[in-house]
């Protein structure tokens, strides 16, 4: 969301001492302060929910500038490849203290505290009160603070105090996931956003009618908890470089100047069949995939490259391609270099251990000759293992400038959706191009296929 949130103002007071925040979350960033939700006054009245810049979770409450209560996660939460659920139920009538705030994440109630100010025995949060704004995605004070990430399936429930069971469930793999129509009473101020609605993304669907008003700009992900496309990882950079400044627009978008810095993405395969599309705005960057266990470094790919990478690079309009295939390096003349703006295509065959590179749609090998990924003709790279090695997307950026964009099936380069969107993705991901026959989208659903 960046700089995007949601917001309403109550017209009523509703229970202040009673009441459950639900969402499922995820994020992009860490070591920033990132607002998840909130309802503010001022510095000295407010509830939020918050991750600090140490990337624990924080939820605290002031009133008339004293402290109702504070609580601090023991716990990091560092992950940018998945969803986060996250409950909060407030019930300050309980007689013991730590039954007056419950937070839980991914189904487990968090015991773990570095800080735990319980509220005293029947106080009132700032919460659910008439003329005070309530956000999501930014928090107040010391901000605001906006999520870096995506959120989906919000509820509030004004009176009432749920477990995280109301709101999802273990599925028969022991993954924790969504119940899409939980059994809620979402009382006076409640609401249910589901996120889904592109015309409407703070549509309440609680039945309470207490919709939200966007503030900036939203984009509609496919990404949800159901089914996680793959980002770059700023987890796993080469030499533990900090990509914080070079990535963004949902850690799909490359830019800022680099030198050599090498970046894997956040899902896997070793099995199966894949495709992912790159508009190539830095043509200095190389595109390719990698194994899950080779160390990355900086200059990874170019002059004397490491075994357990593939990829290729352009010199813009000139008349050739670097290859880099496992180890060996070359500088292919059969190709023509693709220039800023260009699509590249990605189908990766583990099941065959084989690797397609289309151009604008065209697939290519390095004799310049069409192939086939659906047939299995005249692959790009024919040297991928197929002995359960994990193979991964993977970029080194060069410092020449510009962006570069990925696809893995949201259906947008940066904020730009597709022109044309293409084909037999089997309904997991939307693409600029056909994709071939048999290949999907690298996501959880796409892995499960």
């Amino acid at each position: 969301m960046a700089s995007a949130y949601l917001s309403r103002t109550p017209s009523s007071t509703g229970n202040r001492k009673l009441f459950t925040f639900s969402c499922w979350f995820k994020k992009y960033s860490t070591g920033v302060d990132a607002g998840i939700f909130n309802q503010y006054e001022n510095d000295n009245n407010y509830f939020r929910i918050r991750f600090r810049s140490d990337d624990r979770l924080q939820i605290d409450d002031k009133d008339s500038g004293s402290t109702i209560f504070s609580l601090i996660l023991s716990r990091q939460s560092r992950d940018t490849s998945g969803f986060y659920h996250l409950v909060v139920a407030y019930d300050s009538a309980q007689s013991t203290a730590a039954d007056r705030v419950k937070i839980y994440i991914n189904g487990v109630l968090e015991t773990a505290l570095d800080t735990s100010a319980y509220p005293s025995q029947n106080a009132n949060a700032f919460m659910n009160l008439a003329g005070h704004s309530v956000q999501i995605a930014r928090t107040r004070p010391s901000g605001p603070h906006f999520l870096d990430g995506l959120m989906t399936h919000i509820h509030l429930a004004d009176g009432t105090a749920y477990a995280a069971s109301t709101f999802g469930e273990f599925d028969s793999n022991g993954v924790w996931k969504p119940k899409i129509s939980p059994s809620v009473t979402y009382g006076t101020n409640g609401f249910f956003l589901k996120m889904d609605n592109s015309g409407n993304m703070g549509l309440d669907s609680s039945g309470q009618s207490n919709n939200l008003t966007t503030s900036g700009t939203i984009t509609q992900a496919k990404d949800t908890p159901s089914n996680v496309f793959t980002t770059l990882n700023p987890l796993d950079t080469a030499d533990a470089t900090d990509f914080s400044s070079f990535l963004s627009e949902g850690n799909l978008t490359l830019g800022g100047s680099a030198n050599d810095m090498g970046i894997r993405g956040t899902l896997g395969a070793n099995s199966g069949k894949f495709y992912w599309e790159i508009k190539a705005n830095d043509n200095g960057d190389t595109l390719g995939f990698a194994t899950s266990d080779v160390r990355l470094q900086i200059n990874s790919t170019s002059g004397s490259p490491a075994a357990g990478f593939w990829s290729i690079q352009s010199n813009g309009t000139g008349n050739s391609i670097n290859i880099c295939d496992n180890g060996v390096f070359t500088n292919n003349n059969a190709l023509q270099g693709y220039a800023s703006n260009a699509i590249i295509g990605i189908a990766l065959d583990m099941d065959n251990g084989k690797a397609y590179c289309s151009f604008n749609g065209v697939f290519k090998d390095r004799a310049n000759q069409t192939s086939d990924p659906a047939n299995q003709t005249n692959p790009f790279f024919s040297s991928l293992p197929t002995d359960g090695t994990f193979i991964m997307p993977f970029t080194e950026h060069r410092n020449s400038g510009g962006s570069t964009f990925w696809n893995y099936g949201n259906g947008y380069f940066g904020t730009t959706a597709v022109t044309s969107a293409g084909t037999n993705a089997s309904g997991n991901g939307i693409f600029e191009y056909d994709v071939p026959t048999g290949y999907t989208a690298l996501s959880t659903r796409g892995l499960n296929t």
